[in-house]
Order: structure tokens, then sequence, then C-alpha cells
């Protein structure tokens, strides 16, 4: 029996019984179906969280108030109460250290701005000029907060895409007057529109000079200090300075956490790349269930086809060639299975990024290459018990079975 007749045989076979054979490939389906769509949700969680990582700002270092046991960053301990709170003057001091390029104070708080009629609550963040350059923002109308002492700050105003839409719908904020809690200040720009970034949509946000924040909220700490290192190769000895340099001026305590975008990233990646091989795994169970069908089905179908097999071997068919055909139609129903899951998986994973544009709900290679591998692996597998059953039948008995 040549091959093509192999799989002539294996085709013939399985459509010869179409609800079996379609039992058998929609549960392969599903179980590919469900790692390709599984996979895309926390894989699509670690590309999110690498994209709002970057959206930072390159070379960044930032400045927690608050020690962490371990020495690294836990964000339940992102906002503390410490011995000494940071200030402008740390901040200024930080802006001296020979491997840092910039260096933006932020305070930050919430205010009602009034202006044009309209009345809403906004997020305030006290900072500089730097701010603009540190965290890579474009301006779509005027200019940033400008250089000026930190201590000191003029009566303005940059304010978010959104609040611009809403305030001044139509036409250009740079020049107008806005009341933010007690203060009357002139916006001198407009934000481009950059989205949520770490849970802080900066579209909603007015910035202000930090010493007018700090006035307006009645404090003198900082909410962070956020650094650019002068290269990726200076973000380590960064790290190392700032925290010598805090501990001296802070009275020899240690009470301030200094984490690298890098560092915060990794550990994310780390976290989300286990997730996502867990929920893989999880999901390739339903493939193992899928195969022990495949096996059940094919065991059936050799007591249907018993006569079948015997005429095959009283024409001569080696037991080799009984074997291999019935090898043949687990294959392919695995492996239309596999194809249907992939198919059903990529509409899935499309569906959640029409739901959800912001997330990027992609399946990795590897999980895909991974389904469709074990998809034909546990079929054949399983297929094989039922292909050595039918090899092993005697031609005269099966006959007298007919």
């Amino acid at each position: 029996m040549r091959n093509a007749d192999v799989l002539r045989f294996a085709r013939d076979a399985a459509a010869g019984y179409p609800l079996r054979t379609s039992l058998s490939v929609l549960a392969m389906a599903i179980g590919v179906a469900a790692v390709v769509v599984l996979t895309s949700l926390g894989d699509g969680a670690r590309r999110y969280v690498v994209e709002q990582f970057s959206s930072l700002g390159s070379n960044l270092v930032i400045v927690l108030p608050g020690r962490s046991a371990t020495g690294g960053f836990n964000p339940a301990n992102a906002v503390t109460t410490t011995p000494r709170d940071l200030t402008v003057d740390d901040a200024a001091a930080i802006q001296r250290l020979p491997s840092v390029r910039r260096v933006a104070p932020l305070a930050a708080g919430t205010s009602e701005i009034n202006a044009n009629g309209r009345l809403r609550e906004a997020l305030v963040a006290g900072t500089a000029s730097t701010y603009l350059e540190v965290r890579s923002f474009k301006m779509s109308q005027g200019q940033f907060l400008p250089v000026a002492d930190w201590n000191r700050g003029a009566p303005v105003a940059v304010i978010g895409a959104k609040i611009q839409q809403e305030i001044f719908p139509g036409g250009s904020a740079v020049g107008e007057l806005i009341r933010l809690g007690d203060r009357r200040l002139r916006i001198v720009g407009v934000l481009k529109s950059t989205g949520t970034g770490l849970g802080m949509n900066t579209d909603e946000v007015v910035f202000i000079p930090v010493a007018i924040a700090q006035a307006m909220f009645n404090t003198n700490t900082l909410f962070r200090i956020l650094i650019e290192a002068r290269s990726r190769d200076h973000i380590d000895a960064v790290k190392r300075e700032v925290a010598s340099l805090l501990k001296a001026r802070h009275g020899g305590e240690e009470d301030v956490t200094v984490i690298t975008q890098d560092a915060v990233l990794a550990t994310f990646d780390k976290l989300l790349r286990a997730l996502t091989a867990a929920v893989a795994g999880i999901a390739a169970i339903s493939l193992a269930v899928a195969g022990i069908l495949v096996m059940n089905v094919m065991l059936v179908a050799v007591t249907q086809r018993t006569s079948e097999i015997g005429l095959l071997k009283a024409l001569g068919a080696r037991g080799d060639t009984i074997r291999n055909a019935f090898m043949a139609e687990a294959a392919m129903l695995s492996l239309v299975g596999a194809l249907t899951g992939y198919g059903l998986g990529l509409f899935g994973a499309f569906v959640l990024r029409q739901m959800y544009p912001v997330f990027p709900a992609y399946p990795p290679d590897w999980a895909v290459v991974a389904a469709l591998v074990t998809a034909l692996s546990t079929g054949l597998l399983f297929g094989i018990m039922p292909a050595r059953r039918a090899a092993r039948m005697d031609p005269v008995e099966a006959l007298m079975k007919h």
C-alpha cells in the first residue's frame, strides 16, 4: 500500500463517521484555542507593563520616601512616612552628582480647577522645567514650565490634553487664566496626549512649579524625585551615589528607596512570564484530555472496522501498513483540530484587542508552536495503542467477526 493510499484510507475512514470525527476535532481545537487565548492574556499583560514602564522615560531612576525591608521595590511601600522626608534641597543636591543629567522634583495632590465657566477636579503635579525631558513628553501647544529657582515659582501652569478639551474646547488654552484652589495661574502650555501611565492619566494632570504646589498643599516634602542618568551605563552609579548622598544628608539613616526602571521592569517581566507559562500549562491539560478522546475514538474505530482490517490483511497488507493507516488517521484528526483551534485562538485574541485596545493581546510564538506540537504529539501518542491493536489482528478471526 502506497503512502497516498494510506492517506486516502485514513481520510475516508474519518469522513465515514462525521459525528465521531467532529467531536475529536472539536476537543483538540478547544485545547489549542485555550492555550492561544490564555497565553495571549498573559503575554499581553507583560507587554502592557513593559510599554507603561518604557513611557516613563529613558535611563530613569526614581527616589521614593521610605525604605523597603529588602532594599528592593515593593508597591506597598510606595507611600510611607519616614523620619526625614524628601525635600527640594535633596533634589538640588542630587542634581550636582556627576552621573546625573537631569533631576525633576515631584509634589502631588488634588485640587479643583475653575476656568471658562467650568469646574472639575484635577490631579496637580508640582515639578520643574526638567520634568518634560525626564519623562520624554511632547507639547501640543505653548511650552512647558519655565526654567526657574525651585524654591520660587511663577504663577503659571501646563495642562493635560483632556483638561484642555473639556475646559477650552475648540480653542487655544495658552494665555488663559485658571483658578487652581486659591491660586490664579496663567496657562503657558498644553501637553500632547500620552494616555494612562502607571495608573496616572497624564492627560488629566495640571503641572505647576513645585514651590507653588508645596505652598498650595502646605507641605515642604516631595512625593518623588525623578532622575535621568547620563547614559544606561551610569544607572548603577546613579543609584549608588544617590543612596550614599541621601544617607549622609539624612543623618546616616537609610530612609529612602532608590529604584531603577530596569530593575522594576525585570521583576514584573519575570513574574508575568512565569504567569504566562503557568496558564499555558493549565490550558495544555485540555490537550491531554483531547488526546485521550482521540485514543477512545480510534479504539472504537478498530472495533467497528474489524472486518475491513481482516480483508486488507487477507489481501496481503502487512501489520505495519495497517498501523500506519490508523496512525495517519489519528494524525489527521489532531492536525485538523490543532489548526482549527489555532484559528479560534487568534479570533479570541482579536476580540480581546477590540474590547481592550490598549491591551496588546497577541499570542507569543513559543506558545503557538508548543500548542500545535503538543496537539500533534498527544494525538499520535494516544493513537499508538489502537494502531498496534489493529496491526496485531489475525485476518481469519477478523473476517469471522464480520
